[in-house]
């Protein structure tokens, strides 16, 4: 065993190095083995280091509430899902609340999950729109009540969460766009969040939409200041601005999300590479556009296609997709997501629906 990895794994305890191992010895994946382990010996390790109560609450209820979610959301794994976001405060006569019922009923009849903060306003109008199958929620509590809407309440695929650090690592992890109506504070805070992690890598690249009613204008002036002072000062990168999009209907909404996975499916990096997964092989002529417009963000090399590699065997529901390997240089994610919209600019074929 290498020095990491006794620092990884090891208690430095002999004996409780075996029993923890013992705990796990039934569980058949070898990764997943390792894992739960480490998880073991990093819980046996909070006791060595004398941890508070305060410390071991935290840990507890966040591990605890992530395992419920992760229960929870675990089969519908292969439904996309659409995290939407917006003001409880917004009743039935602003315009918003129809645009995000309509929404709703639109990513559902399009095969889409909706997750929304399963509370009222514009959360509750989502969940009507999706209906109840449809709909998922990540509630939080609140030291003043915040009931479930009636849309979720009591549903399987309701998840109170304490904290919100694990509230908003779920909305990330089990959905695949962002969708912003006018809202406040948690509203702008779940929008930068997501676009701080798409911006930064550390999340991957899918849709982020502002909808603004038609004769509205709720975010113009953040977007004005986005593209004024911290464009302008070099706060952020000109190819950032392609990592949002504002649009001004439900429609226009529901299309930027679609648009964005028309033949673009997913990422994931194996070894150095970026392998994209796309719905359909890309024409020679397409690759060599790739690769004589976006050359800045090649760390070496140039894409290339091909099929799925064996690292990727444990996704077989996706084996049938076809990939560009990237060398991608981890820094350039405005540009990626250029990239991704040239990629579905690739005329469809017969066999470009996914099966996974």
């Amino acid at each position: 065993m290498s020095a990491r990895e006794r620092r990884i794994y090891s208690t430095h305890d002999a004996r409780v190095d075996a029993q923890l191992s013992a705990l796990v010895d039934t569980i058949p994946d070898t990764l997943d083995r390792e894992l739960l382990r480490e998880l073991l010996v990093s819980v046996y390790r909070l006791g060595q280091d004398n941890a508070t109560t305060g410390d071991l609450k935290i840990i507890n209820s966040a591990l605890k509430e992530l395992r419920y979610a992760f229960k929870i959301f675990s089969p519908f794994r292969n439904m996309r899902k659409v995290a939407m976001f917006g003001s409880a405060r917004v009743g039935e006569s602003h315009p918003a609340y129809g645009m995000a019922q309509e929404f709703g009923k639109l990513m559902a009849q399009a095969g889409w999950g909706v997750i929304t903060g399963a509370a009222s306003g514009i959360m509750r109008a989502g969940h009507e729109g999706a209906g109840r199958e449809a709909s998922f929620g990540l509630n939080i509590r609140l030291p003043f009540e915040q009931e479930a809407n009636p849309v979720i309440a009591e549903d399987k695929k309701l998840v109170t969460c304490k904290y919100f650090f694990t509230r908003k690592l779920l909305f990330i992890k089990e959905s695949q766009a962002t969708v912003l109506f006018p809202g406040g504070f948690g509203t702008l805070d779940e929008g930068f969040e997501c676009l701080t992690l798409v911006q930064t890598g550390k999340a991957d690249p899918r849709p982020v939409v502002f909808v603004d009613p038609p004769d509205g204008g709720y975010w113009k002036p953040l977007i004005d200041f986005v593209e004024g002072p911290m464009l302008k000062q070099k706060m952020i990168s000109d190819s950032d601005r392609f990592t949002y999009q504002v649009v001004r209907s439900s429609q226009d909404a529901v299309k930027a999300v679609l648009d964005f996975y028309r033949v673009y499916h997913s990422i994931r990096y194996v070894g150095k590479k970026l392998v994209i997964r796309t719905l359909q092989p890309l024409p020679a002529a397409m690759i060599g556009r790739l690769n004589r417009d976006f050359a800045d963000l090649l760390s070496e090399d140039k894409i290339q296609q091909g099929k799925a590699l064996p690292e990727e065997s444990e996704e077989s529901e996706i084996a049938h997709l076809s990939r560009l390997y990237v060398p991608f240089d981890r820094r350039s994610y405005g540009r990626l997501f250029q990239l991704i919209q040239t990629i579905n600019q690739a005329p469809k074929t017969a066999n470009s629906r996914p099966r996974g």
